[in-house]
């Protein structure tokens, strides 16, 4: 057998395959995050321009490959500014997912307390609430914090810092209420406030009957590390978003099991 050395050809380390590993993983997460949106137009253009600086500089074309190679001097800062969301939604993805901000002793100090909180009584109060609401077709929004802070959503509303019930859910989204516009914040068996203003997703394959209600809490879901519930004032409908995919119509078991399952 001859060696790959011998035909001119690299050979292939262990290293080697990792290292293809970890960028296809980064390709894939920065493609998923990308998709549906804006940013993929952006990159096919980019693509474009590189590969024409590139054909021109082969064929001479000096004049062209002047232009498109000032345009490439200064993509880098370009490409900062033309994509800072999509950054900054990757770098706090990737902060989230390799966060030590607690010790691993305190971790387990407090993981069976956490474990009793996350359990029974505190979800009757969200699930009974959007069963009640969803017969009633009253429009709701909740936003359940999970590792991120969400203070920068709790600033655009009203502070509550009230003990979650489904009478006060429903007493807060119904019509007459001032607090009912926008979403609510909450984490375990706490509101900790209402009206709170959501970002939006830009992303292009969303089902376009879908309202301004759904198209937040798939944004913020984009953007931060939580759990958005929805319940449809058309249908009654109950959906719930997460990493910017939306479940529609579930149940309230199912509801149950999804706050059970990523521990809101």
């Amino acid at each position: 057998m001859i060696p790959l050395t011998l035909l001119g050809l690299p050979t292939l380390r262990l290293i080697d395959i990792f290292d293809i590993l970890i960028v296809a993983v980064l390709v894939y997460y920065i493609y998923r995050m990308a998709r549906g949106t804006n940013v993929m137009l952006i990159f096919w253009a980019l693509l474009i321009l590189l590969i024409a600086w590139r054909v021109a500089d082969a064929l001479g074309m000096r004049l062209l490959g002047a232009i498109l190679s000032a345009v490439a001097s200064v993509g880098l800062i370009a490409l900062v500014v033309i994509f800072q969301p999509e950054i900054r939604k990757f770098l706090l993805f990737l902060g989230t997912k390799t966060q030590l901000d607690e010790s691993l002793w305190k971790r387990l100090q407090f993981w069976h307390r956490q474990q009793q909180m996350n359990k029974g009584a505190n979800y009757e109060a969200y699930v009974n609430a959007c069963m009640h609401m969803s017969q009633t077709k009253t429009g709701a929004l909740i936003v359940f914090k999970r590792q991120n802070s969400v203070d920068e959503l709790v600033d655009t509303g009203e502070r509550i810092n009230a003990l979650a019930s489904s009478a006060l859910i429903e007493a807060l989204f119904f019509k007459n209420s001032p607090l009912h516009d926008g979403a609510v914040i909450a984490h375990e068996n706490q509101l900790i406030a209402a009206r709170c203003i959501l970002p939006v997703t830009s992303r292009l394959d969303i089902d376009p009957n879908l309202g301004l209600r759904h198209r937040s809490a798939i944004g913020v879901t984009e953007q931060l590390d939580v759990l958005s519930v929805i319940v449809s004032e058309e249908t009654g409908a109950i959906s719930y978003a997460l990493g910017g995919v939306i479940h529609h119509d579930i149940t309230p078991v199912e509801l149950r099991q999804a706050l059970e399952k990523y521990e809101c």
